[in-house]
């Protein structure tokens, strides 16, 4: 899941603003295949959002200088990020930036007052298009690190892997240590990731030619 950030000193702190706003906040990003170029692309076409996303940084350390510098408003980032390394440990500290949506269909409880953006598409009534593109797009990040196996796996044996799997992920020392390392651990059990995944197969022409777009397809 990711959260986008923009600076307190852009006078921007709620999405409100950002709908309001005569000038668009600037938005960095490596290029078009990362989160800092589709989530602020997926918050125009699901939210009426105006961004302009400035691409061509070298990496997501030079996009945090650019928005130190001024460059740019705002940047996408993991919420895993953004509890784990600097600069963002120093930006939750001194107040430096605000958060304004999270991509995940429930609040994380580290951004428990920020909204997340199937919230917001309820409180702005988004066209079905607009919902199936952002479940398209953000699946991505439910479905996390996966572990797979072949599709003529028999189903008894399917069943054996993913009861093992989630005991695993139940075990007391295996969450001490993700938790020792900063790391996010928010399973999803097998049955839950096959049904979204073909949930997201299944889609009209017009949401795969508005991914295309999004996409710079």
């Amino acid at each position: 899941m990711s959260t986008i950030g923009i600076q307190q000193v852009a006078g921007k702190r709620k999405i409100e603003d950002i709908r309001k706003a005569a000038e668009p906040p600037r938005c960095g990003s490596s290029g078009q295949a990362n989160m800092g170029y589709y989530v602020p692309r997926l918050l125009e076409e699901t939210l009426d959002l105006k961004f302009k996303v400035v691409t061509g940084y070298q990496g997501g350390n030079e996009v945090d200088l650019g928005v130190e510098r001024g460059e740019i408003h705002c940047r996408a980032m993991s919420i895993e990020a953004f509890f784990a390394r600097e600069p963002f440990h120093t930006w939750r500290k001194t107040g430096f930036v605000r958060n304004l949506v999270q991509t995940g269909r429930k609040r994380d409880p580290q951004l428990a007052e920020v909204p997340t953006i199937y919230e917001l598409m309820d409180k702005y009534n988004t066209a079905e298009g607009g919902r199936r593109l952002a479940s398209v797009v953000l699946t991505v990040g439910v479905l996390g690190r996966l572990t797979v196996a072949a599709p003529t796996i028999p189903a008894d044996r399917t069943r054996v892997l993913r009861s093992a799997f989630t005991s695993a992920l139940k075990d007391a020392e295996l969450i001490a240590e993700a938790k020792k390392r900063n790391l996010g651990l928010q399973p999803v059990s097998g049955e839950e990731l096959e049904a979204l995944a073909n949930e997201v197969m299944a889609q009209p022409p017009e949401v795969i030619q508005r991914l295309r777009k999004l996409s710079g397809m």
